[in-house]
Protein backbone atom coordinates (compact mmCIF):
# COMPACT_ATOMS: atom_id res chain seq x y z
CA UNK A 1 0.00 0.00 0.00
CA UNK A 2 1.36 3.42 -0.81
CA UNK A 3 2.11 5.92 1.72
CA UNK A 4 -0.73 8.58 0.33
CA UNK A 5 -3.34 5.22 0.52
CA UNK A 6 -1.64 4.62 4.08
CA UNK A 7 -2.47 8.11 5.53
CA UNK A 8 -6.13 7.98 3.81
CA UNK A 9 -7.23 4.43 5.51
CA UNK A 10 -5.46 6.40 8.82
CA UNK A 11 -7.68 9.32 8.06
CA UNK A 12 -10.89 7.54 7.55
CA UNK A 13 -10.35 5.69 10.57
CA UNK A 14 -9.47 8.37 13.19
CA UNK A 15 -12.27 10.43 11.49
CA UNK A 16 -14.74 7.83 11.86
CA UNK A 17 -13.96 6.84 15.45
CA UNK A 18 -14.70 10.81 16.54
CA UNK A 19 -18.07 10.49 14.40
CA UNK A 20 -19.45 7.45 16.19
CA UNK A 21 -18.28 9.02 19.60
CA UNK A 22 -20.12 12.29 18.95
CA UNK A 23 -23.15 10.01 18.29
CA UNK A 24 -23.42 9.17 22.14
CA UNK A 25 -23.13 12.91 23.49
CA UNK A 26 -27.05 13.61 23.94
CA UNK A 27 -28.02 10.09 24.78
CA UNK A 28 -25.07 10.19 27.56
CA UNK A 29 -26.59 13.52 28.69
CA UNK A 30 -30.27 12.53 28.61
CA UNK A 31 -29.02 9.21 30.67
CA UNK A 32 -27.72 11.12 33.34
CA UNK A 33 -30.85 12.34 34.16
CA UNK A 34 -30.17 15.55 35.87
CA UNK A 35 -30.96 19.45 36.06
CA UNK A 36 -29.34 21.15 33.13
CA UNK A 37 -27.14 23.67 34.88
CA UNK A 38 -25.56 20.46 36.91
CA UNK A 39 -24.84 18.17 33.71
CA UNK A 40 -23.12 21.26 32.01
CA UNK A 41 -20.86 22.00 35.38
CA UNK A 42 -20.11 17.81 35.17
CA UNK A 43 -19.69 17.71 31.53
CA UNK A 44 -17.43 20.84 31.44
CA UNK A 45 -15.36 20.24 34.82
CA UNK A 46 -14.49 17.14 33.29
CA UNK A 47 -13.72 18.05 29.99
CA UNK A 48 -11.68 21.09 31.00
CA UNK A 49 -9.69 18.82 33.34
CA UNK A 50 -9.04 16.18 31.00
CA UNK A 51 -8.10 18.97 27.99
CA UNK A 52 -5.21 20.60 30.50
CA UNK A 53 -3.72 17.15 31.43
CA UNK A 54 -3.49 16.22 28.07
CA UNK A 55 -1.72 19.98 27.11
CA UNK A 56 0.44 19.91 29.96
CA UNK A 57 1.58 16.14 29.39
CA UNK A 58 2.11 17.09 25.62
CA UNK A 59 3.63 20.02 26.86
CA UNK A 60 6.37 18.33 28.66
CA UNK A 61 7.27 15.54 26.48
CA UNK A 62 7.33 17.27 23.39
CA UNK A 63 7.47 21.04 23.97
CA UNK A 64 5.53 22.12 20.45
CA UNK A 65 1.85 22.09 22.26
CA UNK A 66 -0.40 24.68 20.65
CA UNK A 67 -1.33 27.47 22.60
CA UNK A 68 -4.53 27.37 24.26
CA UNK A 69 -6.27 30.62 23.19
CA UNK A 70 -4.00 32.05 20.62
CA UNK A 71 -4.70 35.84 20.82
CA UNK A 72 -7.92 37.77 20.02
CA UNK A 73 -9.28 35.39 17.29
CA UNK A 74 -8.66 32.72 19.98
CA UNK A 75 -10.76 34.54 22.12
CA UNK A 76 -13.24 35.23 19.57
CA UNK A 77 -13.41 31.30 19.18
CA UNK A 78 -13.17 30.40 22.73
CA UNK A 79 -16.53 33.16 23.25
CA UNK A 80 -18.04 31.48 20.07
CA UNK A 81 -17.61 27.95 21.57
CA UNK A 82 -18.68 29.09 25.46
CA UNK A 83 -21.84 30.26 24.07
CA UNK A 84 -22.62 27.02 21.67
CA UNK A 85 -22.20 24.75 24.78
CA UNK A 86 -24.91 26.99 26.77
CA UNK A 87 -26.65 27.09 24.10
CA UNK A 88 -26.55 23.27 22.89
CA UNK A 89 -27.55 22.08 26.43
CA UNK A 90 -30.43 24.42 26.20
CA UNK A 91 -31.78 22.91 23.35
CA UNK A 92 -31.28 19.06 24.66
CA UNK A 93 -33.47 19.82 27.11
CA UNK A 94 -36.35 21.93 25.33
CA UNK A 95 -36.95 20.18 22.32
CA UNK A 96 -36.33 16.47 20.88
CA UNK A 97 -33.22 15.37 20.15
CA UNK A 98 -34.23 14.59 16.86
CA UNK A 99 -35.02 18.49 16.62
CA UNK A 100 -31.41 19.02 17.77
CA UNK A 101 -28.89 17.02 15.41
CA UNK A 102 -30.85 18.00 12.18
CA UNK A 103 -30.49 21.32 12.66
CA UNK A 104 -27.06 21.38 13.82
CA UNK A 105 -26.28 19.73 10.85
CA UNK A 106 -27.30 23.07 9.25
CA UNK A 107 -23.63 24.30 10.83
CA UNK A 108 -22.00 23.00 7.46
CA UNK A 109 -24.14 25.41 5.54
CA UNK A 110 -23.96 28.42 7.72
CA UNK A 111 -19.71 28.28 7.52
CA UNK A 112 -20.59 28.53 3.69
CA UNK A 113 -22.14 31.15 3.88
CA UNK A 114 -20.18 32.94 6.62
CA UNK A 115 -16.99 32.17 4.84
CA UNK A 116 -18.84 34.09 1.12
CA UNK A 117 -19.65 36.71 3.61
CA UNK A 118 -16.27 37.65 5.36
CA UNK A 119 -13.78 35.43 3.49
CA UNK A 120 -15.18 35.97 -0.29
CA UNK A 121 -15.45 32.62 -0.51
CA UNK A 122 -18.32 32.65 -3.18
CA UNK A 123 -20.13 29.48 -2.99
CA UNK A 124 -20.96 27.44 -6.55
CA UNK A 125 -24.32 27.35 -7.79
CA UNK A 126 -24.50 23.93 -6.65
CA UNK A 127 -23.56 24.59 -3.28
CA UNK A 128 -26.08 27.56 -2.94
CA UNK A 129 -28.94 25.30 -4.28
CA UNK A 130 -28.06 22.85 -1.49
CA UNK A 131 -28.36 25.51 0.45
CA UNK A 132 -31.67 26.81 -0.17
CA UNK A 133 -32.77 23.17 0.02
CA UNK A 134 -31.87 22.89 3.56
CA UNK A 135 -33.11 25.94 4.67
CA UNK A 136 -36.46 24.47 3.69
CA UNK A 137 -35.44 21.42 5.85
CA UNK A 138 -34.95 23.59 8.95
CA UNK A 139 -38.22 25.70 8.14
CA UNK A 140 -40.14 22.24 8.14
CA UNK A 141 -39.04 21.07 11.66
CA UNK A 142 -38.62 24.81 13.32
CA UNK A 143 -42.40 25.56 12.22
CA UNK A 144 -43.44 21.77 13.88
CA UNK A 145 -41.85 23.25 16.98
CA UNK A 146 -44.06 26.40 16.73
CA UNK A 147 -47.16 24.32 17.04
CA UNK A 148 -45.29 21.51 19.37
CA UNK A 149 -44.35 24.00 21.88
CA UNK A 150 -40.70 23.55 21.20
CA UNK A 151 -39.79 26.49 19.30
CA UNK A 152 -36.94 28.14 21.63
CA UNK A 153 -35.13 24.49 22.45
CA UNK A 154 -35.25 24.55 17.87
CA UNK A 155 -34.05 28.19 18.49
CA UNK A 156 -31.33 26.96 20.92
CA UNK A 157 -30.33 24.35 17.96
CA UNK A 158 -30.07 27.20 15.53
CA UNK A 159 -27.66 29.57 17.60
CA UNK A 160 -25.53 26.47 18.42
CA UNK A 161 -25.24 25.85 15.08
CA UNK A 162 -24.45 29.14 13.81
CA UNK A 163 -22.20 29.49 16.97
CA UNK A 164 -20.13 26.75 15.93
CA UNK A 165 -19.78 27.93 11.81
CA UNK A 166 -19.21 31.39 13.50
CA UNK A 167 -16.36 29.99 15.02
CA UNK A 168 -14.92 27.96 12.45
CA UNK A 169 -15.16 30.52 10.10
CA UNK A 170 -12.96 32.85 12.29
CA UNK A 171 -10.62 29.55 12.78
CA UNK A 172 -9.91 29.76 8.78
CA UNK A 173 -9.66 33.34 8.64
CA UNK A 174 -6.69 33.63 11.22
CA UNK A 175 -4.65 30.88 10.36
CA UNK A 176 -4.12 29.53 13.86
CA UNK A 177 -4.33 26.32 15.57
CA UNK A 178 -7.05 26.26 17.54
CA UNK A 179 -6.82 22.64 18.09
CA UNK A 180 -7.24 22.74 22.23
CA UNK A 181 -9.22 26.14 22.24
CA UNK A 182 -13.00 24.51 21.60
CA UNK A 183 -12.53 22.25 24.68
CA UNK A 184 -10.92 24.82 26.98
CA UNK A 185 -13.72 26.91 25.99
CA UNK A 186 -15.94 25.29 28.48
CA UNK A 187 -14.65 26.98 31.42
CA UNK A 188 -17.14 29.81 30.70
CA UNK A 189 -20.29 28.08 30.92
CA UNK A 190 -18.83 26.01 33.59
CA UNK A 191 -18.25 28.68 35.93
CA UNK A 192 -21.72 30.41 35.32
CA UNK A 193 -22.87 26.48 35.74
CA UNK A 194 -21.61 26.24 38.80
CA UNK A 195 -22.25 29.49 40.44
CA UNK A 196 -25.99 28.19 39.41
CA UNK A 197 -25.79 25.12 40.75
CA UNK A 198 -24.89 26.48 44.09
CA UNK A 199 -27.66 27.68 45.09
CA UNK A 200 -29.83 24.23 43.94
CA UNK A 201 -26.83 21.98 44.51
CA UNK A 202 -26.07 18.72 42.18
CA UNK A 203 -29.29 17.38 40.77
CA UNK A 204 -28.13 14.52 38.67
CA UNK A 205 -29.35 10.76 39.25
CA UNK A 206 -26.38 9.03 37.35
CA UNK A 207 -23.54 11.33 37.48
CA UNK A 208 -21.25 8.63 36.24
CA UNK A 209 -22.47 8.79 32.46
CA UNK A 210 -21.75 12.74 32.09
CA UNK A 211 -18.20 12.54 34.19
CA UNK A 212 -17.35 9.56 31.16
CA UNK A 213 -19.23 11.68 28.71
CA UNK A 214 -17.09 14.86 29.98
CA UNK A 215 -13.95 13.12 30.42
CA UNK A 216 -13.84 10.73 27.32
CA UNK A 217 -16.01 10.72 25.21
CA UNK A 218 -16.23 14.81 24.16
CA UNK A 219 -12.14 14.62 24.42
CA UNK A 220 -11.37 11.94 21.59
CA UNK A 221 -15.08 12.90 19.57
CA UNK A 222 -13.20 16.70 18.86
CA UNK A 223 -9.48 15.51 19.15
CA UNK A 224 -9.86 12.92 15.65
CA UNK A 225 -12.62 14.94 14.25
CA UNK A 226 -10.09 17.93 14.45
CA UNK A 227 -7.33 15.31 13.57
CA UNK A 228 -8.87 14.35 10.60
CA UNK A 229 -8.45 17.12 7.76
CA UNK A 230 -4.50 16.28 8.05
CA UNK A 231 -4.94 13.04 6.37
CA UNK A 232 -8.62 13.21 4.83
CA UNK A 233 -10.70 15.95 2.52
CA UNK A 234 -12.88 18.38 4.18
CA UNK A 235 -16.14 16.80 2.81
CA UNK A 236 -14.92 13.38 3.81
CA UNK A 237 -15.04 15.02 7.05
CA UNK A 238 -17.66 16.89 7.00
CA UNK A 239 -19.59 13.55 6.05
CA UNK A 240 -18.39 11.93 8.92
CA UNK A 241 -19.94 15.13 11.16
CA UNK A 242 -23.48 13.03 10.02
CA UNK A 243 -23.09 9.93 12.08
CA UNK A 244 -24.37 12.31 14.61
CA UNK A 245 -27.26 13.41 12.81
CA UNK A 246 -27.93 9.70 11.52
CA UNK A 247 -27.54 7.47 14.53
CA UNK A 248 -28.29 9.90 18.01
CA UNK A 249 -31.59 9.77 17.13
CA UNK A 250 -31.71 6.36 16.87
CA UNK A 251 -29.79 5.48 20.08
CA UNK A 252 -32.35 7.60 21.87
CA UNK A 253 -35.36 5.99 20.35
CA UNK A 254 -33.79 2.24 21.64
CA UNK A 255 -33.01 3.71 24.88
CA UNK A 256 -35.76 5.95 25.77
CA UNK A 257 -38.37 5.28 23.03
CA UNK A 258 -38.78 8.93 21.84
CA UNK A 259 -40.24 9.14 18.45
CA UNK A 260 -39.45 11.88 16.27
CA UNK A 261 -42.53 13.25 14.58
CA UNK A 262 -43.56 13.41 11.27
CA UNK A 263 -42.23 16.88 10.60
CA UNK A 264 -38.94 16.19 12.33
CA UNK A 265 -38.82 13.12 9.78
CA UNK A 266 -39.62 15.09 6.76
CA UNK A 267 -37.08 18.19 7.63
CA UNK A 268 -34.56 16.13 8.72
CA UNK A 269 -34.88 13.59 6.10
CA UNK A 270 -34.29 16.47 3.70
CA UNK A 271 -31.24 17.74 5.42
CA UNK A 272 -29.43 14.65 5.67
CA UNK A 273 -29.99 13.82 1.69
CA UNK A 274 -29.03 17.64 1.24
CA UNK A 275 -25.92 17.18 2.81
CA UNK A 276 -24.51 13.66 1.56
CA UNK A 277 -25.29 14.73 -2.08
CA UNK A 278 -24.20 18.05 -1.84
CA UNK A 279 -20.43 15.84 0.14
CA UNK A 280 -20.81 13.49 -2.88
CA UNK A 281 -20.20 15.79 -5.31
CA UNK A 282 -17.58 18.06 -3.28
CA UNK A 283 -16.01 14.97 -3.43
CA UNK A 284 -15.78 14.08 -7.13
CA UNK A 285 -15.76 17.76 -8.06
CA UNK A 286 -12.21 17.85 -6.17
CA UNK A 287 -10.71 14.53 -7.53
CA UNK A 288 -12.05 15.62 -10.81
CA UNK A 289 -10.29 19.01 -10.41
CA UNK A 290 -6.99 16.96 -9.50
CA UNK A 291 -7.08 14.90 -12.40
CA UNK A 292 -7.32 17.87 -14.20
CA UNK A 293 -4.16 19.72 -12.54
CA UNK A 294 -2.28 16.42 -13.13
CA UNK A 295 -2.75 16.53 -16.77
CA UNK A 296 -2.30 19.93 -17.06
CA UNK A 297 1.36 19.53 -14.79
CA UNK A 298 2.46 16.12 -15.51
CA UNK A 299 5.16 15.04 -13.16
Amino acid sequence: MSSLSSDHAKGLVITGIGGMALTVDIPLIRLADGDPWTILMLRGLTTFVVTLVIWVAWRMLRGNAPTLIPGRAGLAVAGLYSLSSLTFITAVYTTSTANVVFILAFNTMFAAFLSWLFLKERPRPVTLAAMVVMLVGVLVIVGDGMSSGNLFGDVMALVTAFSIASAITITRASGKDMGFTALVAVAAPLLVAAYMVSDTGLQVAAPWWIIFNGAVITPVAFFCLATGPKYITGPEVAMFYLLETVLAPVWVWMIFSEVPSTASMVGGTILIVTLVLHSLWQLHDGRRRRAALAVRHPA
